[in-house]
């Protein structure tokens, strides 16, 4: 598995150190689910304002949202391919939530912002949590992943 990761930190927060974090986070990911291939993800970080926007004009919704994820193939393609680039899709996670959730949850920034980016990498990868059915199954790999990568709450 290789996996090609573009990480924008659109905010003036030094934020370095979770590169390489994510990177980690989605190779145990591809390594759980067993997927092998070559994987293109961009992680952007945003502040309120403009994830406000992104959620207004893709969604319809004019709030501040933790994270969007933008899946570029269509969920029906198998993922394991060994020989072509995958561009899977982009995740945008806004800080300033991530800041605001992990205090009312109680724990760390950096177990949120590692929380929000597999969510979003998980519904790149076709999870979703639309009816409880899936929110069980979606919700107990979070679980499973977070504890392997050892981030607690």
């Amino acid at each position: 598995m290789v996996l090609e990761l573009t990480f924008d930190n659109q905010t003036n927060i030094d934020l370095m150190s979770y590169e390489e974090k994510y990177r980690h986070l989605f190779e145990v990911v591809c390594k759980h689910l067993n997927l092998d291939g070559i994987f293109f993800v961009e992680i952007d970080i945003v502040s309120s304002k403009t994830i406000q926007q992104i959620n207004k004009e893709y969604r319809k919704i004019d709030k501040v949202t933790d994270v969007i994820s933008f899946a570029f193939e269509d969920n029906d393609e198998k993922l394991n391919y060994q020989d072509q680039m995958r561009d899977l899709g982009e995740i945008f996670i806004c800080y300033d939530k991530a800041v605001e959730q992990a205090k009312e949850y109680d724990h760390s920034l950096e177990r949120e912002m590692m929380f929000l980016c597999l969510h979003g990498f998980l519904h790149l990868l076709g999870y979703d949590h639309m009816t409880l059915e899936d929110e069980k199954v979606m919700f107990a790999l979070q679980d499973e992943i977070m504890e392997d990568i050892g981030v607690k709450r």
